[in-house]
């Protein structure tokens, strides 16, 4: 007997048993993180396009409404929708900064990291150095 047997026959319903199924995450791919901040920037700049174009279809129905009843309310409704559409608007803006900072610092990245060739360390002195180079230029010119 079950703890709930008492609370089935007091509802009067019987027992079913449920099942669950579990399924497998997929595994994440690994991409090349231009091409997937481009999916991305792709993706949020078609989400706020859509926001503004539905809060612009509330806007134009907020406004009908305030005009046709005349009330404080209803244009106070009216301007916080406009207030709110001009903030995604923004943040479109800033979107496209942020994408072009990512750019500049990348690039700005692979900047240093091309810059950096033949590195010895050497012990000696620069005359030392210098001796070694003249040497080797005499070798080449042969």
């Amino acid at each position: 007997m079950s703890t709930f047997d008492s609370l089935d026959n007091t509802f009067d319903i019987v027992p079913t048993e449920v099942t669950t199924e579990i399924k497998k995450a997929k595994p994440l791919k690994v991409g090349d993180r231009v091409e997937d901040r481009e999916k991305d920037y792709q993706y949020a700049r078609a989400q706020l396009y859509n926001i503004v174009d539905k809060m612009q279809e509330a806007l134009d129905g907020a406004l009908d409404v305030a005009q046709s009843t005349d009330h404080p309310r209803a244009y106070e409704v009216a301007l916080a929708g406009a207030k709110n559409a001009a903030e995604v608007v923004e943040k479109l803006q800033d979107l496209h900064k942020k994408t072009k900072d990512m750019e500049v610092e990348e690039s700005k990245i692979q900047a240093t990291q091309n810059n950096t060739q033949n590195n010895i360390y050497m012990t000696g002195s620069t005359s030392d150095l210098m001796r070694m180079l003249k040497e080797n230029q005499k070798e080449l010119d042969k």
